[in-house]
């Protein structure tokens, strides 16, 4: 019974402790403001950029503008780092479906993303991320007066054009086609830019390559539009690859692609969205 009064008064102590802490308001808001600074010194959950080294597949007219979008792209993202490999798109699925390491494949048709997909090469969906529409390259003040896919039949100008299995020469043999002309190039190149630099260096009078090309060139050369009747709409697909060495980087480089900062760059360069 002597110890009843200590246990008692150590009773009335808790139950003194309790009050204190939660029996008034002042103790609430102290409480209220113990949770709000811990919310507010919680560590940052938002995710961290994208880094390390990727590898970006692309069709050879996409060069410039792609430059200047990894240029942006790793601004962005500084531990980032983006390699590219412009060549026809035909040479590029070719290359990865052969195991040449690539995170990111840019097509200039769905054909070739198609050979990709085939081979289970694609680790998502393919989007096609711009547009693109061809053109009749000349000589500066087109010393030949072209002015129409009728005229490329004339056996006396030297006309080049892609090879047939490269999108750009796809896409002509598409507009001979549809014009109702046979025409004979006196060569096949292996990209649209060697098609380009033919016309440019003056080995040859005409050649289809995209509006793109002809705008790239600047003064070095002048465009003559086809008429939309008969021209071809070329699409670009664009997809992360399946054995990609970096997904997370091939996957933010597509978005930013895809985003209003790469279209930007790309309408530009004269591509259209798509």
């Amino acid at each position: 019974m002597r110890g009843t009064p200590r246990i008692l008064i150590a009773r009335l102590a808790t139950l003194a402790l309790v009050a204190a802490s939660c029996g008034d308001d002042d103790g609430g808001d102290a409480a209220t403001t113990t949770t709000a600074a811990a919310m507010t010194t919680a560590p940052d959950s938002s995710p961290p950029g994208v880094s390390g080294p990727m590898t970006v597949f692309a069709a050879a007219s996409l060069t410039a503008a792609f430059e200047e979008i990894g240029e942006e792209f790793m601004a962005a993202n500084p531990d980032a780092t983006v390699n590219f490999n412009f060549a026809a798109s035909s040479e590029l699925v070719t290359q990865i479906n052969e195991g040449a390491p690539a995170d990111v494949y840019a097509s200039a048709d769905q054909k070739n993303m198609t050979k990709l997909v085939d081979a289970g090469g694609n680790a998502g969906e393919p989007e096609v991320f711009v547009t693109n529409l061809l053109e009749i390259v000349v000589q500066p003040d087109n010393p030949e007066g072209i002015t129409g896919v009728d005229d490329l039949a004339n056996e006396e100008l030297i006309v080049v054009m892609c090879a047939e299995e490269v999108p750009c020469g796809t896409y002509a043999a598409e507009i001979f086609a549809n014009a109702g002309v046979t025409v004979t190039p006196k060569s096949f190149e292996e990209n649209v830019k060697a098609v380009l630099n033919k016309v440019v260096l003056g080995e040859a009078d005409a050649g289809i390559v995209y509006r793109t090309d002809v705008q790239s060139a600047g003064a070095d050369v002048e465009g003559v539009e086809i008429p939309d009747d008969i021209n071809v709409v070329a699409d670009y697909p664009i997809v992360a690859t399946e054995e990609a060495a970096n997904p997370e980087g091939a996957a933010a480089f597509i978005d930013f692609v895809l985003d209003d900062a790469g279209q930007e760059i790309l309408a530009g360069y004269g591509f259209s969205g798509p």
